[in-house]
């Protein structure tokens, strides 16, 4: 496989989003963020995504340096995914994505349709 460095654009911001975009890589890193899961939590917290998706979005994070891949030696297997310190600094990029969604939802008048967010690892926002 190519090195992943070559393939990213020069422009910061074109970067950051090449690293980020997809339907679920933000959803995926969101979910790490308070700790490690085995690839089956993943997929039980985001019901729609399938596990070739899931496999093929979680090795693209890998390559980019978002989220590290520990293998335990046992019978079954177990494979625990957890975000890498770069991963976690995207904690408040996608807090803030989910407070512009949220103003985004409000204006349309469709905030009752959204999910809650939580702002920081570990902890729920409050309802609105």
């Amino acid at each position: 496989m190519a090195d992943p460095m070559k393939r990213l654009p020069m422009l910061p911001v074109e970067r950051a989003l090449k690293v980020i975009s997809g339907r679920w890589k933000a959803v995926i890193l969101y979910q790490l963020f308070d700790g490690p899961k085995r690839l089956t939590e993943l997929q039980k917290r985001i019901p729609p995504i399938t596990q070739k998706v899931l496999i093929q979005q979680l090795r693209e994070m890998e390559e980019h340096g978002l989220v590290s891949r520990e293998i335990f030696r046992q019978v079954p297997a177990r494979v625990d995914y957890a975000a890498t310190p770069l991963g976690l600094s995207l904690a408040p990029v996608i807090a803030t994505l989910c407070d512009w969604g949220r103003r985004h939802a409000a204006d349309l008048g469709e905030l009752d349709t959204l999910s809650e967010c939580r702002y920081r690892p570990g902890e729920q926002s409050e309802a609105a």
